[in-house]
């Protein structure tokens, strides 16, 4: 299905995609999931039934030898476009949930994260209100901030320049 971006979504128009409500976090009802849905910034709408979206799964999938695994590693992406499990989790989900060796979730979540997460990244920071590594300021003591922001005293003679006389 493709779409105008910005474009309103209905469920009926998501019709295609009633499959993949079902296999939805498990934990959750169609019910819920579209309460949770109906709250998503329209870009994680977007990306979460996009074909795109659908295609590079498929293909990270087929890539690493676990199509059979396909419907939980949608089911994953789902619950972490929906607000439900964290990026920074979702590693170890593959890991647990799908009993893949370490190894190979790494690459598989690396992967996700690159082509599916990455395009929406500050929504899902916003999302899950994620502070990135690069804008973390470090934290100091107030004591020492003070101090480090104080200029240097200028030398009052210059040893590299010829006296003027």
């Amino acid at each position: 299905m493709t779409k105008e971006k910005g474009q309103a979504t209905d469920r009926t128009s998501l019709a295609p995609y009633k499959n993949f409500v079902k296999i939805m976090p498990k934990k959750y009802t169609s019910e819920q999931f579209w309460k949770l849905y109906e709250k998503l910034p329209q870009e994680l709408k977007d990306a979460l039934f996009a074909e795109e979206t659908g295609n590079n799964l498929y293909e990270i999938c087929q890539k690493n030898g676990i199509e059979e695994d396909l419907d939980e590693i949608v089911d994953l992406v789902g619950q972490v476009l929906v607000g439900v499990l964290a990026p920074e989790d979702f590693q170890g989900a593959l890991e647990k949930e799908l009993k893949l060796k370490k190894e190979s979730a790494k690459k598989v979540s690396r992967e996700i994260n690159r082509f599916i997460f990455y395009p929406v990244k500050p929504t899902l920071e916003q999302l899950y209100k994620i502070e990135t590594a690069h804008s973390e300021k470090p934290t100091e003591k107030p004591g020492v901030e003070t101090e480090q922001k104080k200029p240097e005293a200028l030398p009052t003679k210059d040893t590299y320049r010829e006296p003027i006389e």
